[in-house]
């Protein structure tokens, strides 16, 4: 079911879900990064059942995420291009990657993201492109953005946490 809320559809947090916030769009995404492009690849991988994998697929096809293309004419075989909207995506994986290493492997990690060039283990962390400094619950806050509605506007100003007045909880 979509949500309906105007303060969810006009957060951008609200619109990426709607783009890949389902779980198999996110895995799908996770495999195309590791090179997966063709349907059977992605079927042998996730172990998907086939028409779960062609709406995923459809959509986010749809909403901009791969381009598909055909590589064979009989029979007609496509493959599922990354496009720089999904590429822009990579850093999400990463810090969900980074995050499941930290919080949800008790007896060890089983997946490291490394430098493709030395295998460096990378510690993977979201900093500001202007300073570089971490981005941190205790130090970042929402503002309204320039096209912010007014209702977003006083939703934002309503939220405790966001205020930069007031310290997040547990800081």
């Amino acid at each position: 079911m979509q949500p309906k809320s105007p303060s969810i559809l006009e957060c951008p947090v609200g619109r990426a879900v709607e783009t890949v916030g389902e779980w198999w769009s996110i895995l799908i995404l996770r495999d195309a990064f590791q090179g997966a492009t063709k349907f059977d690849e992605f079927s042998q991988s996730l172990g998907i059942a086939p028409n779960i994998l062609s709406r995923r697929l459809a959509h986010l096809t749809e909403s901009g995420m791969f381009v598909r293309r055909r590589y064979h004419e009989r029979p007609p075989r496509y493959e599922y291009v990354l496009t720089e909207k999904a590429r822009d995506f990579f850093p999400v994986v990463v810090a969900l990657l980074a995050w499941g290493n930290r919080h949800l492997a008790p007896k060890g990690e089983s997946i490291v993201l490394a430098n493709r060039s030395d295998a460096r283990p990378f510690d993977p962390i979201v900093v500001d492109g202007a300073d570089m400094r971490p981005i941190t619950l205790a130090n970042a806050v929402v503002v309204p953005g320039p096209r912010a509605s007014r209702g977003m506007r006083k939703r934002l100003g309503s939220l405790k946490a966001m205020n930069p007045a007031v310290a997040p909880a547990g800081d």
